[in-house]
């Protein structure tokens, strides 16, 4: 299907896109909900039902596969309120025609819809005639969701361990797959193999004969060899993978999963050199195994989409990378949580999100789950994170446990952010009886760990008035680096206008280059990592350090080609832009130099 739009919303936090696709599908656009906490969904449920007038009857945890049949009926209530808006949207008469006009201002300048629309209204407007054109060339934007594959915790009903399709993770497909959504499930946070099997369970994953899904997959991914890994592992159960959804490995907001050092640019020009060998051997694949199962095989190729996303800000950079790596979408997050018509965010994060400055958005600990967290300083969870340090009692208590996952002191697991796992780990830390500075260290790593499963739902439930009794007030909110460059709240209309260049959002003029942006990221990374071995180096430490260095500078060496050969883009900003490459150029020589020369020392 044609899409209407060339930008999509990507799941953000747990609760700032939770509902976004009630504001925004009946424009067409698609955006993606986390599946992860099904007590918030429930109350949201709740929330809409009295909203819209509609019968509802609570799900509680004392019924059977209470989290499934949750996700199952909040998504099917979004999609019941988003079809009710988008056929209003189409019933367009003189009295009311403010959200269908709205819907073809936010489209494209060159869309086909916006020509034919001009074309049917040359000579007159009717309205029966539009409402006829409406009805069959409009259409409604994708509903997905996203299941974080490692949040996967197992479940036990008093002592007895549940089956693994309890497991959290298990269930939010289960609930997706049994909702009347059709639409995607965005796999993010890497591979999960039990989960990935569980999936060939359900019927609506398989292509008919016309090669139609009803239930799509997308695979989020930050690199080629990763895609096709686990592209051929689900061809390998007859599931196959719709779209290759490739983020920036650091440049990205949430949970950054850093490469081996390879950059965005070298990523996607991977992807555009082996499009068709990564959809024809994963096909080949399929098509064998669906034979095997005796299910029907599509009689014509299968499609695939590869899409990017992660710290992209203007109209110049989503063209260049449509266009130059012949992408089907771009990811737009951070910019939209200051655009309330879209996202769920209470005022006061609002008012922080907007004064944010670079300073202000760093790559933190934070996560329990132990991957690079992209955090803002001096929000209120972590500030309620500090209060309970100051008195002498670091950690949470916990409430919804859905990272839960850690089984060192317990097999049914905890939460490193919990306080009942850092009392164990510092009592542990004390009998080692460690030299003093080395203790701190160790001490601060445990206590940093941040109650994010709350914290990120949090906001909701602020913003839309709802009980936080259980949650408490604080929230994390976790923007890519490149909100620092967008200072005002903005409308749809204005974010979609900056995205198809035909307003700028951005009030700055030293932004740096996506690409830039992210290579600084990676260096300060690197950084930090060469810092916390330089005294300690083993020979595994070297070579995962001369390999990220290597890659990178690999990446730059791409990025000069690139620029120099571009002949009209980046025109304004390619002096600039080459001599940061220049700039960085030298500095990964120096670091491979100190790699080098702290291995010697060393050995």
């Amino acid at each position: 299907m044609h899409k209407t739009h060339s930008f999509h919303i990507p799941v953000m936090g747990i609760g700032f896109t939770i509902d976004t696709p009630l504001k925004v599908a009946h424009y067409g656009i698609d955006s993606v909900i986390s599946l992860v906490d099904d007590i918030l969904l429930e109350k949201l449920r709740k929330m809409y039902s009295e909203k819209f007038q509609i019968p509802y009857h609570e799900i509680t945890d004392k019924i059977e596969d209470f989290r499934a049949k949750r996700i199952t009926s909040y998504l099917n209530l979004i999609s019941d309120l988003a079809d009710k808006k988008f056929e209003a949207l189409k019933n367009i008469t003189s009295e009311r025609s403010d959200e269908f006009i709205a819907y073809l201002n936010m489209l494209p300048n060159g869309s086909y819809l916006k020509k034919e629309f001009k074309q049917l209204t040359a000579k007159e407007f009717n309205f029966s005639e539009i409402k006829r054109w409406a009805n069959k060339a409009l259409s409604m934007g994708s509903i997905d969701v996203n299941i974080m594959t490692k949040v996967d915790k197992d479940n036990y009903i008093k002592n007895e361990k549940l089956p693994v399709e309890y497991n959290d993770a298990h269930a939010a497909l289960r609930g997706f797959a049994k909702s009347k959504l059709q639409s995607s499930v965005v796999l993010s946070a890497g591979m999960n193999p039990r989960l990935y099997s569980y999936m060939s369970q359900f019927a609506d994953f398989y292509p008919n004969e016309h090669g139609e899904f009803k239930k799509r997959i997308i695979l989020k991914v930050s690199d080629y060899r990763s895609a096709l890994i686990q592209g051929k592992f689900l061809a390998k159960k007859g599931l196959w993978v719709s779209e290759y959804r490739i983020e920036s490995g650091l440049n990205c907001g949430g949970h950054a999963f850093a490469t081996d050092g390879y950059l965005l640019g070298p990523v996607l020009a991977e992807f555009k050199e082996k499009r068709n060998e990564l959809q024809q051997s994963i096909q080949t694949v399929l098509f064998q195994e669906l034979e095997n199962q005796n299910k029907p095989i599509p009689t014509n190729e299968l499609t695939i989409s590869v899409t990017a996303q992660g710290g992209v800000g203007t109209n110049e950079e989503h063209d260049f990378l449509l266009e130059h790596y012949n992408l089907d979408s771009i990811g737009w997050g951070s910019p939209f949580l200051l655009v309330p018509e879209a996202t769920t965010v209470d005022d006061d994060t609002l008012n922080k999100l907007v004064k944010a400055k670079e300073g202000d958005l760093y790559l933190s600990d934070i996560s329990p789950l132990g991957v690079p967290f992209n955090n803002l300083k001096n929000n209120t969870k972590d500030n309620e994170k500090q209060a309970f340090i100051d008195k002498g009692r670091p950690g949470s208590s916990c409430p919804k446990k859905f990272v839960a996952l850690n089984t060192e002191f317990k097999e049914k697991g905890m939460c490193t952010a919990s306080r009942e796992y850092q009392h164990l780990k510092i009592q542990a830390l004390e009998n080692k009886a460690l030299p003093l500075e080395q203790h701190k260290k160790e001490f601060n790593k445990i206590i940093e760990k941040s109650c994010t499963c709350v914290g990120l739902g949090t906001s909701t439930l602020l913003a839309y008035n709802l009980d936080t009794k259980v949650e408490g007030e604080g929230v994390s909110v976790c923007p890519g680096p490149n909100l620092a460059y967008f200072s005002k709240l903005m409308s749809l209309q204005n974010i979609i206008d900056n995205i198809y260049g035909r307003a700028n959002m951005i009030s700055r003029n030293d932004r740096p280059n996506l690409f830039i942006k992210e290579l600084q990221i990676y260096i300060d990374y690197l950084k930090n990592k060469l810092d916390d071995v330089k005294t300690t180096m083993t020979k595994k430490d070297e070579k995962y350090l001369l390999n990220f260095t290597k890659n990178m500078s690999l990446g730059v060496a791409y990025y000069k080609d690139l620029f120099n050969e571009a002949k009209s883009v980046f025109n304004d900003s390619k002096n600039v832009i080459l001599n940061e490459l220049n700039k960085s150029e030298i500095v990964l020589n120096k670091i491979n130099a100190e790699i080098q020369e702290s291995s010697l020392v060393l050995s």
